[in-house]
């Protein structure tokens, strides 16, 4: 893996941990949140910024998006060939579990660091080839506001040069403005857990009084491979291997499911394929296009893997099929996107 992006990756993990500290300790009867009147990050200290969204309307941040909201926003462009689709696809996942909430008493905003190439129009195309659902909005605006906004939010990446879309940071922000409580997350987060947060934490501030567990009893926990710890970080926000009822097999529909597929294609052209899917793109691959046209134009971002973590997440999926493969059907010309 890239070290730069193992770099990023790792302080957005400890922003997420620092988050799910501060969540814990307000649900374990801590302090509790600042009431709106008072809270430090109110009309005086967020930017009204003007933004547009996909859908046409012209908003104010402050006013109309996030005042008396519970709000998940991050910061993407529609550009970006590594991240930035896989934190969409996730979010897609915590859309889909949280249905009809979203738009209502929960709200999506993502944000544009590249307004000028990200009108509302290209902003909405994005939107549908992620099959996004109604209440998420995608907004863009002045390239100067929206970084002054990325400031006060605590999201500009350390030493990130003006224009450097690669050097954005990762987290993403999720918050109750009538109760003054924000807290930073990783996009790579476990989807029910960030459903938690922002369908429970952040709006039933309860102190739990139930028996302390013993965790003398708590059955020993298999620490995940290399492989696997890839997988669920990286790809299980678009992919299943052998997908079972129960499963988040419902919320994945952006790639096809893996089962078979290092039996199916070829290791070299595979690993190439996990590598750099751009590049394959790029040289107009017969089989890297055909999928690209068959998952809604949706390109398999490049994930800046070294040759050792792609040979780990070959390995893990080679002993999922096999774990798998006995029980499974696996499809005579499966889609290995």
């Amino acid at each position: 893996m890239n070290g730069k992006l193992r770099r990023r990756l790792v302080a957005v993990a400890a922003l997420a941990l620092l988050g799910a500290a501060i969540g814990t300790r307000m649900l374990a009867g801590g302090s509790p949140p600042l009431p709106a009147a008072t809270s430090t990050w109110g009309a005086n200290y967020f930017p009204n910024t003007l933004l547009t969204s996909h859908e046409g309307r012209h908003l104010r941040f402050f006013d109309d998006l996030i005042d008396g909201n519970v709000v998940l926003l991050n910061f993407i462009f529609t550009s970006c060939g590594d991240t930035c689709p896989l934190e969409t696809a996730r979010l897609r996942q915590v859309q889909k579990i949280l249905g009809d909430r979203v738009g209502r008493d929960i709200h999506f905003y993502s944000i544009s660091i590249d307004p000028l190439h990200d009108t509302p129009a290209v902003l909405k195309a994005y939107a549908e080839k992620f099959q996004v659902a109604p209440g998420w909005l995608f907004l863009t605006g002045d390239y100067d506001a929206i970084t002054q906004l990325r400031e006060r939010l605590g999201l500009l990446a350390q030493g990130e040069e003006p224009g450097d879309l690669k050097q954005h940071n990762l987290s993403l922000i999720i918050g109750n403005q009538a109760t003054g409580q924000w807290i930073k997350a990783s996009p790579f987060e476990n989807p029910y857990i960030l459903v938690d947060k922002l369908a429970n934490s952040l709006q039933n501030w309860k102190q739990d009084n139930s028996p302390a567990p013993d965790y003398t009893q708590a059955p020993a926990i298999r620490p995940p491979s290399t492989g696997e710890q890839l997988f669920r970080t990286r790809c299980s926000a678009c992919h299943t291997i052998g997908a079972q009822a129960g499963e988040l097999s419902a919320l994945r529909s952006i790639g096809p499911d893996l089962l078979g597929v290092t039996r199916q294609r070829d290791p070299a052209w595979l690993a190439r394929w996990i590598k750099e899917p751009d590049k394959l793109l790029a040289e107009g691959d017969e089989l890297a296009s055909s999928l690209f046209r068959q998952y809604d134009q949706v390109p398999m971002p490049n994930l800046r893997l070294a040759d050792s973590d792609v040979l780990a997440l070959m390995k893990y999926l080679e002993a999922e099929d096999r774990r798998l493969g006995q029980t499974k059907k696996v499809p005579s010309t499966p889609n290995s996107h």
